[in-house]
């Protein structure tokens, strides 16, 4: 299920809220898949279980948006920069695993990738009575070259220590590039993370890579948008 598709170029949306309804027994049901390029949301709310919001492609920003999922409901192969938002887990199916991003790169060469800065990740009021039996994790391997960093968020007690789960065996294990950086919360602690190749503790230099200005080139097309945003770090 679709509720809604974006593809014209400059799209705005402001206090908008885009519900799928179809409930965590559907399985992916889709409540926006966006491929407009130069895209933005500001207080928006996007809700439903598995696959909630399809940053599908091109640059795209988020500022102050509420997400509410289960699995994998941040996914696709936008370069797209959440900013202040809250980023809720809710309670999944029996014996499924939470994933709050499925980044979908295909090749080294595209700058693309999944970058959330000041915001922060809970747990949905249903979830929170049933943490100690469900796995929340950052995200996962969609594609072999996934790109998904953490900058300066709370991360709540809901992420597992290791904090980024497998997508199939050591598929891209060593090949995405998954990053942390100044992020803070009883879910932040890095000591136990996953081990892989490609999973990195970020510098300041290379967290800059993944601000507005860097990343989507911000700085050239949100202040047409009257979106507040922050430039760097």
């Amino acid at each position: 299920m679709l509720n809604a598709a974006v593809s014209g170029e400059r799209f705005v949306a402001v206090d908008m809220t885009f519900r799928n309804s179809a409930g965590p027994e559907k399985h992916q049901a889709v409540a926006v898949r966006n491929n407009a390029d130069l895209s933005s949301f500001y207080r928006c709310s996007f809700e439903g279980y598995q696959d909630t919001l399809y940053v599908h492609s091109l640059r795209q920003f988020y500022r102050e948006c509420h997400i509410y999922g289960t699995v994998d409901f941040i996914f696709g192969n936008a370069a797209v920069v959440f900013q202040s938002c809250t980023i809720f887990a809710r309670k999944p199916l029996p014996n499924q695993k939470n994933a709050v991003t499925a980044q979908g790169r295909t090749d080294p060469s595209q700058n693309t990738g999944i970058s959330i800065q000041n915001c922060r990740i809970d747990a949905s009021p249903d979830l929170v009575l049933d943490l100690n039996s469900t796995k929340t994790y950052l995200g996962r391997p969609w594609k072999l070259y996934s790109r998904t960093v953490f900058m300066q968020s709370y991360i709540g007690e809901l992420i597992q220590p290791s904090g980024w789960l497998e997508w199939n065996g050591t598929d891209g294990l060593n090949t995405l590039f998954y990053g942390e950086y100044d992020n803070f919360g009883p879910g932040s602690d890095t000591s136990n993370r996953v081990q892989w190749g490609g999973y990195t503790l970020l510098n300041a230099t290379q967290a800059l890579n993944f601000t507005v200005v860097n990343f989507n080139l911000g700085n050239t097309w949100l202040p047409d948008t009257d979106i507040p945003y922050s430039q760097g770090l």
